[in-house]
């Protein structure tokens, strides 16, 4: 293995699993080189169909340049309603080019704006908006230009190959299915600080690791509005103020500024009213990437400990395969958990050595039961470290969480095509799982470069 990059091991990512070094290049030269296609699940009915029996149009947008929250945020001014009346799967990153379904409720097609960069195709109605369960993965198309040693792709697939185990047949790869970059911020990493912090009850604590908490990446005026932010913590609390020095693009912190402006910003109910703001996707978030660092740490200590990721050990929780999943690519299904006990490891390594089961870590919130064993030493040791238990995340609103578990290894069918200063990779994700972490084994580069 290899120490990762610092920045990633701020999120928890301590490690490649891949001792070859990196080919170079750059990742999103162009928002073609990153193409993104969900797999779909949804079933619709037409467009002529009753709007009282199904009030959700749903329809296809390919969108280039556009960050899904900001392009619902645009369509929802447009079209003179609340974004919370439009729904998706699955939020999309802006340097690329996404296809995807969106669903809004009591809109026609011919009230549909033109958007700059945008193609919308209507698919039909349904009797339920769109929800994240509905999406079943994602598959991508990522050129890597300007490569120095492209080359090296084979040897990089060649050990994934090996880190997949027996069950990573042909040409299936595996990695650790480490939440990416993304999940807490590629320029700012934070949304985990922010859900730690609503975790254990630090309202104001929450607020200004979003609003204030400057990074030197960020530009100049930037981290001076966040220092201001910080100052106003610990002195005048003017939160106007502070409002007016802040830049307009960054819409949520001022936001949260604008309530705490109004109510006063003093108290912890202050603090989360301000932190109430912002969109309930948003405000799920925070939690869950805290529980996404924790996650990720766990990853890295089962790894340091020598622990295998393709087959269980006495004490794993494991989660068989979707039967209902589609048939190019393997999903885990987290509702159908088991414990290994040390009578059933070699029946469990045989179901996850054919691609019919997973070893899994936990998401924790106040319905999880932690693994036995040396994993449930690594997931006790963790939460202890983070001063977590499953019952903090009995939390009001859309911060409350409940808890899942999920697969930690990733593995896919990969197509890798080199040339001159560039490589293209093409492969399927089931949902919730990231291109960038199977892509940061082949670049070794820095995540905000990549992001």
């Amino acid at each position: 293995m290899q120490r990762a990059h610092p920045t990633e091991r701020e999120v928890g990512i301590e490690w490649y699993v891949s001792e070859s070094e990196g080919i170079g290049g750059v990742l999103r030269g162009r928002d073609e080189d990153f193409r993104v296609r969900e797999i779909e699940h949804f079933e619709t009915q037409p467009l002529d169909a009753s709007p009282d029996a199904y009030p959700d149009v749903v329809f296809r947008t390919t969108l280039r340049g556009w960050d899904t929250n900001d392009f619902v945020s645009r369509l929802s001014n447009e079209l003179g309603i609340s974004r919370e009346r439009l729904s998706w799967a699955g939020t999309k990153d802006k340097h690329a080019v996404t296809t995807q379904l969106f669903s809004v409720r009591g809109v026609d097609p011919d009230q549909f704006p033109e958007i700059s960069r945008t193609d919308v195709e209507f698919v039909g109605r349904a009797g339920r908006p769109i929800e994240f369960g509905d999406l079943v993965g994602n598959e991508f198309e990522v050129v890597v230009s300007e490569a120095s040693t492209p080359g090296r792709a084979e040897d990089v697939l060649r050990e994934l190959r090996e880190f997949g185990g027996e069950g990573a047949e042909g040409d299936a790869i595996g990695i650790p299915n480490w939440f990416g970059q993304q999940r807490f911020g590629s320029q700012r990493p934070v949304t985990h600080e922010v859900g730690l912090h609503v975790a254990g009850g630090e309202w104001e604590k929450a607020v200004l690791s979003y609003v204030g908490n400057p990074f030197e990446a960020e530009s100049e005026g930037t981290r001076r509005a966040r220092e201001r932010a910080d100052e106003a913590a610990k002195g005048d609390r003017d939160w106007a103020g502070v409002l007016e020095e802040y830049p307009r693009r960054l819409r949520y912190e001022r936001s949260m500024l604008h309530t705490l402006a109004e109510n006063g910003g003093e108290t912890p109910a202050d603090f989360r009213e301000a932190l109430e703001t912002v969109p309930s996707n948003l405000q799920r978030l925070f939690v869950h990437a805290a529980q996404s660092y924790a996650f990720n740490l766990m990853l890295s200590e089962r790894l340091e400990r020598g622990l295998p990721f393709d087959r269980p050990v006495a004490g794993d929780v494991a989660c068989f395969s979707d039967r209902g999943g589609p048939a190019e690519l393997v999903v885990p299904d987290i509702d159908r958990l088991q414990r290994v006990t040390p009578d059933r490891v070699d029946t469990m390594e045989r179901h996850c050595s054919r691609g019919r089961a997973f070893v899994t870590a936990p998401l924790v919130g106040t319905e999880t039961e932690l693994a036995d064993g040396e994993q449930g030493d690594i997931e006790r040791s963790v939460l202890d470290e983070l001063g977590l238990e499953p019952e903090d995340f009995d939390l009001p609103g859309e911060f409350d969480s409940t808890g899942t578990r999920r697969a930690i290894l990733l593995r896919t069918e990969m197509d890798v095509t080199t040339g001159d200063e560039r490589a293209t990779f093409e492969f399927g994700l089931p949902k919730g799982s990231y291109a960038t972490v199977v892509l940061r084994e082949f670049l070794k580069a820095d995540p905000i470069e990549m992001g």
